[in-house]
């Protein structure tokens, strides 16, 4: 599957520190060739957002990304704390 970053998703990316953006980096590419990945622990998101088709995973404990696919495209939306992106559409 083909990668697209939301500007959100860049904003979040560059405050990451180097080791978080490693991981992520990492849990991305196992993303692109299989989003049910058991590592990445992906959920459909509940209320709204899961009727919007948005997801999330897991890149650490604390780390998550929300993404949404749109045909053969992942759709990165956020990267950050639970509460962070949990809470951003």
């Amino acid at each position: 599957m083909k990668i697209r970053l939301s500007n959100q998703f860049k904003a979040d990316y560059i405050k990451l520190s180097d080791q978080q953006a490693k991981l992520a980096k990492e849990k991305i590419g196992l993303l692109q060739t299989d989003f049910r990945h058991p590592s990445l622990r992906t959920k459909k998101m509940k209320g709204e957002a899961g009727k919007l088709g948005i997801y999330r995973m897991r890149v650490t404990q604390s780390l998550r990304i929300t993404f949404s696919i749109n045909g053969d495209i992942l759709i990165l939306r956020r990267i950050g704390g639970h509460d962070k992106t949990i809470v951003s559409p």
